[in-house]
């Protein structure tokens, strides 16, 4: 009876393990910034050494028409967390700034939204974020976290909350400084004509104004000026910093052994998990300017300081496979790789180098939705359930992962809202040979850009522009005039008809269709608007979390782990470092 007992045992704690490694795994998803698919080996590049991040694709599948929901930062990864359309969270900008650029900006991911990490946490995973967030921090106070990482379900974060800059590192240039001249010289000289045209004629006799309301209008103006050329002076202060939790242990951020710190952090929460299930979300600051590399990487590559940065990241990639190997861990883990949108083409130093990646084959990059801005690399391993060195043709999402990794860990979808990611599991097991997603749709901020549909019985892949981009100049590959490419008013073309593509034949988005060369032309278009107004039905109106109010700075939104007669000055992660040496 004893022994009888001890087998049943011992038979439920197998299968205790088979459910652990066959149905529940823990998830590491690693997301790079900014990051051409053209960039790794795996997707053809021959000269960037990425073994490690190659190693991704041959043990697992590798996604060639992978698709980020937006090809910006901010609404890239609210849809990328919740598996929708960042225009349902509000997440889409109506105005020229799509993305969040100041720690002390209001909007941020609305708390209403659901995130896979959150659902994870209440299934009993350990959750961490670390390195980029870029979906706000505070609403009201500088206190209330509403929009931070550990107000959407991630137990533990370490990172940054806005994003890398060139404004964050010293001698790397701005990104503001052209359109703020651009933007304030002609307001400043029409303010100060304005003011010494009515002191003149207040003078002169020709017309009496309040000597009160003219004081009142310098001094406005003054307080103003004063107080812009005191935020773009401080800004590395003010919006470069590092956290762990609700606080701020390096102000400004420090370049040094950035990637080396954001990888020791995830080995080391890796490490203190591996008995229980866990979510690890490793976002790169890689490779968003500012670039940066550690020393054993710096000037090694053949592609310069974006290169250095690229080998870099894959070497964390190396470190994050290693320590599953270590623990065993690896069959039971499903590691994702991404980029968050294409690369940016239009990156160039004051030096000339070029500090953007390449997208390959396809046209465009970072900011539209040419293929360059929107398709990105897309690797997923799980020993043993997902097919070795598999690839996919079929269109897929970053919007995926959430219905995927939900699923995995057996907590429900929820069902007040649409889920716009489909779970991937069905194709990369081979059990489903088309992608569920019959229907893309791809906004420029808030506006409906263009639209891809996959029919169910043909191999073409459609793909409509409503607008486009106006490069410059004209017969370049980019934006490099405005430094990137805006959604709406001179900076774009609208077409009637809409540019048709097939992307099975032109991937390259090189020849559009016309009546003459696509019998089906009106057809096609003709299914296409009526796929945009069942979307658009299902579309509800919801607050705008990149308005203007949301995403200027607000001063008492603003942290700084000193004061502000400090210059928001302190650095606890090196003396935490040093400590660690010295009691090692």
């Amino acid at each position: 009876m004893r022994l009888l007992l001890f087998l049943l045992i011992c038979q439920c704690a197998i299968n205790s393990v088979e459910a652990y490694s066959a149905s529940s795994p823990s998830v590491i998803l690693l997301m790079a910034d900014d990051l051409g698919i053209g960039d790794l080996g795996c997707y053809g590049n021959r000269t960037l050494r990425t073994p490690n991040i190659d190693r991704l694709a041959e043990e697992g599948v590798t996604l060639t028409h992978h698709i980020a929901a937006s090809p910006l930062c901010t609404p890239s990864r609210a849809a990328f967390l919740t598996g929708r359309y960042p225009i349902r969270s509000g997440m889409a900008a109506f105005s020229r700034v799509g993305v969040f650029l100041f720690s002390a900006s209001s909007g941020g991911l609305p708390s209403e939204e659901i995130t896979f990490s959150r659902l994870l946490k209440e299934r009993g995973y350990a959750t961490a974020l670390i390195g980029k967030w870029h979906l706000g921090m505070n609403c009201e106070r500088s206190n209330d976290f509403c929009h931070h990482p550990l107000s959407h379900g991630f137990d533990y974060f370490y990172g940054l909350t806005v994003t890398n800059l060139r404004d964050c590192k010293p001698g790397q240039g701005s990104v503001f400084l052209k359109g703020v001249q651009k933007s304030l010289v002609i307001p400043l000289q029409i303010t100060g004509i304005t003011l010494v045209s009515l002191a003149v004629v207040h003078y002169t006799g020709l017309l009496r104004i309040l000597f009160r309301a003219l004081c009142y209008c310098f001094l406005i103006a003054t307080i103003s000026l004063v107080i812009l050329i005191f935020f773009f002076y401080h800004f590395r202060h003010l919006n470069c910093f590092l956290m762990r939790g609700h606080q701020i242990i390096q102000q400004p951020l420090s370049y040094e052994n950035l990637t080396q710190r954001l990888t020791k952090e995830a080995v080391q929460f890796i490490e203190r998990n591996t008995d229980v299930q866990f979510l690890l979300v490793l976002s790169y600051l890689h490779v968003h300017t500012a670039l940066y590399a550690s020393k054993n990487f710096r000037g090694k590559s053949k592609h310069g300081l974006y290169g250095d940065a690229v080998e870099e990241m894959d070497w964390s990639v190396g470190q994050i496979l290693d320590v599953l190997d270590k623990y065993n861990l690896s069959d039971k883990t499903l590691v994702y790789f991404t980029s968050d949108q294409g690369a940016h083409v239009e990156e160039i130093s004051s030096s000339g180098e070029v500090h953007g990646g390449y997208n390959g084959i396809y046209k465009g990059g970072k900011a539209t939705n040419w293929e360059g801005g929107i398709r990105v690399p897309g690797l997923l391993r799980w020993p043993g359930m997902i097919q070795a060195g598999a690839y996919l043709d079929e269109p897929t999402s970053n919007m995926d992962i959430f219905p995927t990794i939900v699923k995995l860990a057996e907590a429900q979808l929820p069902s007040d809202r649409i889920i716009d990611g489909h779970d991937l599991m069905p194709l990369l097991q081979g059990k489903i040979t088309q992608s569920n997603h019959e229907f893309l749709f791809h906004y420029c901020n808030a506006y409906l850009n263009a639209v891809r549909w996959h029919p169910g019985n043909s191999e073409s892949v459609w793909k409509v522009f409503f607008f486009t981009p106006n490069f410059s100049p004209e017969d370049s590959n980019g934006c490099y005039d405005s430094h990137v490419c805006f959604c709406h008013g001179r900076f774009i073309t609208w077409h009637d008809p809409p540019l048709l593509f097939d992307l099975s034949t032109d991937p390259e988005e090189k020849v559009p269709l016309t009546p003459k060369t696509e019998r089906r032309f009106y057809e096609i278009l003709r299914v296409i608007h009526l796929a945009i107004e069942n979307h658009t039905r299902s579309l509800h109106a919801v607050p705008n979390q990149l308005s203007w109010d949301n995403l200027l700075w607000k001063p008492w939104l603003q942290l700084c782990c000193s004061s502000l007669f400090q210059s928001c000055y302190c650095d606890h992660d090196s003396e935490r470092s040093l400590l660690e040496v010295n009691s090692g």
